[in-house]
């Protein structure tokens, strides 16, 4: 583990990390915005994980940022989000997936951090960064993202089949972020988005479409063209 916190010295995760040690939270900034904060990309979105209650977080914070402050619960997703200086931040407690073959919507229940890391579709959108007292700036790093990203590689965290036949939108995803930051794709990970590309007819249109609209916004969307002729996609 290595310690990040000058990366995440800023007034806001100050403030979530006082408000979670008040609230008896572990609380920590994950996902993406971590991935674009070590390749110091920007990032307009911000995500939480709690181990407990995320709405119950973003109330606090909310609280915590001003009276003027409102936060919109999702509460059949267990998420709440509030908008601060032009920033989406969200909130959701920690949580572990499992999933129906026809669908790619999970059974979500709750869980520890461990288990919402590992749930996660890619190595380098798998880490978390703890904002509580003492680890404040800690990187949770399970699946060596780091490594991953210093080496431009796109890999599932647990075994790709798993992964792809779960969800098969992370295939698109695989095939976006390789665009998107002209990564390269593990080659146990691409053969596993070729043997599963099939699994993609239980996917919405929507979902389809708004991942081919942002690989076709990369700098040079025929790298995804490539790797979705490659794949079969």
């Amino acid at each position: 583990m290595s310690n990040y916190k000058q990366l995440i010295d800023k007034p806001i995760f100050k403030t979530v990390g006082l408000v979670a040690d008040d609230t008896g939270h572990e609380a920590y900034v994950v996902g993406g915005y971590v991935r674009d904060l070590l390749l110091k990309r920007h990032s307009k979105d911000i995500d939480f994980v709690t181990v407990g209650s995320g709405i119950d977080l973003a109330r606090a914070v909310g609280r915590a940022l001003g009276h003027k402050i409102k936060v919109t619960v999702f509460r059949s997703f267990g998420t709440a989000r509030l908008c601060w200086r032009g920033t989406e931040l969200e909130f959701v407690g920690a949580r572990r997936e499992s999933y129906d073959r026809n669908s790619r919507n999970p059974v979500v229940e709750d869980g520890t951090l461990d288990e919402d890391i590992a749930r996660r579709d890619f190595t380098i959108n798998a880490m978390a960064i703890c904002l509580n007292g003492p680890r404040f700036g800690e990187l949770i790093d399970r699946y060596n993202g780091v490594s991953d990203l210093e080496a431009g590689i796109i890999r599932t965290p647990l075994e790709p089949n798993v992964t792809f036949s779960d969800d098969p939108l992370r295939i698109l995803r695989a095939v976006r972020f390789a665009t998107q930051l002209q990564f390269a794709i593990a080659p146990e990970t691409l053969e596993a988005m070729a043997r599963n590309a099939g699994r993609m007819t239980i996917l919405a249109h929507e979902r389809i479409k708004d991942e081919l609209q942002k690989i076709m916004g990369a700098p040079r969307p025929s790298t995804g063209f490539e790797l979705m002729m490659r794949t079969g996609v």
